[in-house]
């Protein structure tokens, strides 16, 4: 069986394969799961719900890189899938590299732990990591499209020494080698976007899910 169309667009973009710059908005069939998404480029969207293309072209125009992202549009398409629009989030990308938790990075039963409790609202096959002090949390799962996907947070005493970095550095051990990982980082948290591309995260787009209401 083929990959959705949006996982593909991501397996290529994960490699440095990114696509033109043309303002198009190519919507595809919803990813199922969670959540639907779209997810910006540079001058290229992807819209993976069930939409039908021909009412998204109405009311995103190709050419228009602004449109897309837009609130208005995010609401617009939010009533469309009876659904509210998650955070706007940087989207950044590390391949795996399968060498595993290193010493300092224990694994928990996070069951019960708040981060587990939010991330689960988009991640399924959730495993969860802690600095040996407690000091941060690690989050790894299964996202939009079965992708790989992490989450992590510093206690507030722990900040500022670059453990940040070292924990989203970590976080590639724990996907096969090659596979891609990906980081979603609202824009406003400067301290987060700096530790992920300390850690090697490259950018890569933007996107905004739209999760689904538990059946």
């Amino acid at each position: 069986m083929s990959p959705h169309p949006l996982r593909a667009l991501l397996d290529d973009v994960a490699h440095g394969r990114f696509p033109p710059a043309d303002g198009v908005v190519d919507v595809v069939r919803s990813p199922g799961g969670l959540a639907d998404v779209i997810v910006g480029f540079t001058g290229h969207f992807m819209l993976a719900a069930d939409i039908a293309p021909a009412d998204v072209a109405l009311h995103m125009p190709a050419g228009d890189f602004s449109v897309p992202m837009s609130s208005a549009s995010l609401t617009w398409l939010a009533e469309r899938l009876d659904s509210r629009p998650a955070t706007f989030d940087a989207l950044l990308c590390h391949l795996g590299t399968g060498t595993g938790a290193p010493g300092w990075l224990r694994e928990v039963d996070g069951n019960a732990h708040p981060r587990i409790e939010r991330a689960a609202r988009y991640r399924r096959e959730q495993r969860m990591f802690v600095v040996d002090d407690d000091a941060a949390v690690l989050v790894v799962g299964r996202g939009v499209c079965d992708r790989w996907e992490f989450g992590f947070e510093v206690a507030a005493h722990a900040q500022g020494r670059g453990l940040g970095r070292k924990v989203a550095a970590a976080a590639a051990g724990l996907v096969p080698p090659g596979e891609a990982l990906w980081g979603q980082v609202a824009p406003g948290n400067a301290a987060s976007l700096r530790a992920v591309a300390a850690a090697g995260f490259v950018p890569v787009g933007a996107e905004v899910l739209f999760p689904r209401s538990p059946a």
